[in-house]
């Protein structure tokens, strides 16, 4: 059986009843590394601290071990239980739908525990879930590499007067471009997109494209480590926004749509 389990978004607490007693049971427990994190990837101790929690050894998977390797993985599923574990929600980011199709069609046995995700804990600022439109990623810019196909997406979801979560990049384990000409890989150092950057980015593409979806004076609410104790929301125009200092990853942003008095009551309280 392989079990893929939702760890939530603060720290190793998060996990559920149901979630920890498939790990225990299990006898082999890999820990999906590059999509998003826990407060406690951020510290020396996290990794062990979760392991002396569980009572298990904790492999740490990689990009490439995921998706590259992930037949090593579900072979063993198929005569032993494995633990797939995933910060937030299981289903929220593609990689582990491809998982699952995968264990399928080799007959390996899947069952999934959820827990909190981004897309629903975003809802603590007040601003209604059903009011979303579609989510876009911001990735980083670089000299030679500047796409723009979130523009439209926000553009569409504007239009309609929804309001848009944007994922903001991390960069974990990426190789240099030097590396891949020679062909022997060697990696940036992590990196973690903050609010701050993507707006910069955000209006640089709206000066490009010169559409007026949104402007300086856009209403926006930043979020940094969500779900975790300290946790911070600022609510305030992408100027305003520009000046404050969110902390340590990870990020995200929301562009506000049109909004309901009981919204715009809720992100007073997150006001600037």
């Amino acid at each position: 059986m392989l079990y893929i389990i939702g760890l939530g978004l603060g720290d190793d607490k998060d996990i559920t009843l149901k979630g920890l007693e498939a790990v225990k049971k299990c006898s082999k427990v890999y820990m999906e590394a590059y999509t998003s994190l826990l407060s406690f990837g951020l510290s020396p101790n996290g990794l062990s601290n979760l392991e002396n929690l569980y009572g298990r050894s904790i492999t740490l998977a990689d990009r490439e071990m995921v998706e590259e390797k992930a037949d090593e993985i579900l072979n063993e599923a198929k005569s032993s239980d494995v633990s797939f574990l995933v910060v937030g929600d299981p289903f929220g980011a593609t990689t582990h739908t491809d998982l699952v199709v995968r264990a399928k069609k080799l007959g390996v046995d899947v069952k999934v525990i959820h827990n909190a995700s981004v897309m629903n804990a975003v809802g603590v600022c007040g601003l209604q879930l059903y009011h979303y439109g579609e989510t876009v990623s911001i990735p980083f810019f670089t000299e030679t590499w500047r796409p723009d196909s979130f523009y439209e997406k926000i553009r569409e979801n504007r239009k309609l007067g929804l309001h848009t979560l944007c994922l903001l990049d991390i960069r974990v384990k990426e190789p240099t471009i030097e590396s891949l000409c020679r062909g022997k890989k060697q990696y940036e150092p992590p990196r973690f997109m903050t609010v701050n950057t993507a707006i910069e980015q955000l209006l640089e593409v709206e000066e490009a494209r010169g559409e007026s979806v949104y402007g300086e004076n856009t209403i926006c609410v930043g979020f940094a480590r969500l779900g975790s104790e300290d946790q911070k929301v600022v609510a305030g125009s992408m100027k305003q926004l520009l000046t404050v200092d969110f902390g340590p990853p990870l990020h995200c942003l929301v562009i506000v749509g049109k909004t309901h008095p009981v919204e715009e009551e809720m992100l007073e309280f997150y006001g600037l």
